[in-house]
C-alpha cells in the first residue's frame, strides 16, 4: 500500500542518503559493465555461438567441457600430413613441416591463453555476479521494504496526531 501510494504521490517518501544513493548508482553501474566486459571476453574467446552455447551447458552440469583443436592446431595437423603426402624431403613438405610445427605451438598457446584467460579474470567477474551482486541485491530489497515499513508507520502516525488534534478541537 505504502509502495502504490508513493508511486500515486499521495505519500511521502524518506529519502536515502545522497552517499547512499551514489553508492547504489555506483553499484549498479559495476554490476553493468561487468556483464558486458564477461559476455564480450566469451565472445572474443569463442567466436563460435554454439559451442558457447555447449560451454555454458557443460558448466551448468558441472561437467567438465571437453577439449577443442583450436583452429591453428588444425591448420598444423593439415600441414603436416600434406607434407607427409608431398614427402618430408622436398622443399614445399619441409615448408609445410615447418610452418605446421609453428602452427602448433600457436594453437597450443591460444589454447593456454583462453584456459588462462578463463580462470583468472572470467571466473572472478562470475563469483562477482553470482555472489556478491547477489548479497548486494537481496540487502537492497531487504532495505527498501524496510524503509516502505518505516513509512506507512509514519503515515500511521501521522493519521494518528491528525485525528487527535481534530478530536481535540471538537472536544
Amino acid at each position: 500500500l505504502q509502495f502504490t501510494e508513493e508511486k500515486l504521490g499521495q505519500a511521502e517518501k524518506t529519502e536515502l542518503d545522497a552517499h547512499f544513493e551514489n553508492l547504489l548508482a555506483r553499484a549498479d553501474c559495476t554490476k553493468n559493465w561487468t556483464e558486458k566486459i564477461l559476455r564480450q571476453t566469451e565472445v572474443l574467446l569463442q567466436p563460435n555461438p554454439s559451442a558457447r552455447v555447449e560451454e555454458f551447458l557443460y558448466e551448468k552440469l558441472d561437467r567438465k567441457v571437453p577439449s577443442r583443436v583450436t583452429n591453428g592446431e588444425l591448420l598444423a595437423q593439415y600441414m603436416t600430413e600434406a607434407a607427409n603426402d608431398f614427402g618430408p624431403g622436398t622443399p614445399y613438405g619441409k615448408t609445410l613441416i615447418k610452418v605446421g610445427e609453428t602452427q602448433r605451438r600457436l594453437g597450443a598457446a591460444e589454447r593456454e591463453f583462453i584456459r588462462s584467460a578463463s580462470i583468472n579474470f572470467l571466473t572472478p567477474l562470475r563469483n562477482f555476479l553470482e555472489g556478491d551482486w547477489r548479497t548486494i541485491s537481496k540487502e537492497r530489497r531487504i532495505l527498501q521494504n524496510r524503509r516502505l515499513d518505516l513509512d506507512a508507520c509514519k503515515a500511521r502516525v501521522k493519521k494518528a496526531k491528525a485525528a487527535e488534534a481534530k478530536a481535540a478541537v471538537t472536544a
